[in-house]
């Protein structure tokens, strides 16, 4: 698993600083270098379709680390076990 979670940190990809649930927006615009207001726009134009979009931004939540660098569900398993 350790493996798996550092491939995910080295994507450079984390959730960001302007959080409004789980940072995943603010993350993906800082990575975009656009405006946080287009990605949430655009998430919630995604909500509209039919199709899985809150189970992907609570698998983003899970996977993506961080500004320290901590992952959720990493931090969860590590306690777990």
């Amino acid at each position: 698993m350790n493996k798996f979670f550092s491939i995910v940190r080295g994507m450079g990809l984390k959730r960001g600083p302007q959080r409004w649930l789980g940072g995943v927006c603010g993350g993906v615009a800082a990575k975009l270098n656009v405006d946080v207001a287009y990605v949430r726009v655009g998430y919630l134009l995604f909500c509209l379709l039919p199709g899985p979009a809150v189970v992907i931004y609570v698998v983003a939540w899970l996977l993506l680390p961080n500004q320290n660098g901590t992952i959720a569900l990493e931090s969860f398993l590590n306690r777990r076990s």
